[in-house]
């Protein structure tokens, strides 16, 4: 249970107390990798839902609907500012303890493992590294997953979606910015291209005019890609702060039962590319 005030609205002054905390020393080597981590998400997240972590962090529960989904990050926060409370009583070492006073000082300290069992953990789908925060597929016990398939060595490693644009540059410039693509230029190939790459995602750009370069539904198809993210929700919160068109909206998630598609929704490229983020299902398997 916190015990520390903390502001009503300012969560980055709640990152700051913790970070002061893990700076000090004596946390567990992970402790700094979490504030991180969680600072990441809640840097996703929009204003209002950041609210309701902090209504969360001062002991309200009785939350709305829509922010169910993200209760686990809410938690993650609150057990990571109990460790840190935990961390500062400790450092305070009194002249003279009491056998309950003992007793209760090592009852806080062995409750510290708890705490950090869920440091770094995958959370929402996501789990930290130390250059980016990125959904990683869950790879079984003896498993490698670049290199084999139940003992078959994998030829295909990865694949990459090729659009044809009539300026590469400005689109490249568009996933850059707006989506959080990573761009290489590689004009030195026989096939002039740009490669952008996120997470798990790739995309090569090159250049071309005319029906070649329209978007597929002046054909007939829906979508030129689909994108299966583990947490729709923050996707599209993220790109919603950076003013990307949303064409079909993310359904809540009692919504979402009734429908006979993925949860999903859908976004417009600077080229006029509808682009689906479905929900990933763990159960999916290509079958």
């Amino acid at each position: 249970m916190l015990e520390k005030e903390y502001p009503a609205h300012d969560i980055n002054t709640v990152f700051d107390l913790m970070e002061s905390t893990i700076e000090a020393g004596g946390t567990d080597e992970k402790a700094r990798d979490e504030l991180l981590f969680l600072n990441h998400l809640f840097a996703a997240l929009p204003a209002e839902a950041v609210e309701y972590g902090m209504m969360f962090l001062h002991g309200e529960r009785d939350l709305p609907g829509s922010v169910k989904e993200i209760i686990p990050l809410f938690i993650r926060l609150v057990n990571l500012a109990e460790y840190c409370e935990k961390v500062d009583k400790l450092r305070e070492i009194p002249a003279k303890m009491t056998v309950d006073e003992a007793l209760e000082r090592k009852a806080m300290m062995d409750s510290l493992d708890e705490h950090e069992k869920a440091f770094c953990k995958p959370l929402l789908g996501y789990q930290y590294n130390s250059k980016t925060i990125a959904e990683v597929p869950e790879q079984k016990d003896g498993e490698d997953s670049e290199n084999t398939d139940n003992g078959r060595l994998l030829l295909m490693n990865s694949q990459a979606a090729v659009f044809v644009c009539p300026d590469p540059y400005k689109t490249s410039i568009f996933y850059e910015t707006k989506l959080g693509f990573k761009a290489a230029h590689l004009d030195d190939e026989s096939m002039p291209h740009i490669r952008l790459m996120r997470d798990n995602i790739a995309i090569v750009l090159v250049k071309g005019t005319g029906d070649i370069a329209r978007p597929l539904r002046k054909f007939g198809i829906k979508y030129d890609m689909y994108i299966y993210c583990s947490e729709p929700y923050l996707l599209q919160n993220e790109l919603m702060s950076q003013n990307v068109k949303i064409i079909e909206p993310l359904p809540d998630a009692k919504e979402a039962k009734q429908m006979n598609i993925n949860r999903q929704f859908v976004f417009e490229d600077c080229d006029g590319r509808y682009i689906c983020a479905s929900q990933y299902l763990e159960s999916f398997e290509g079958k």
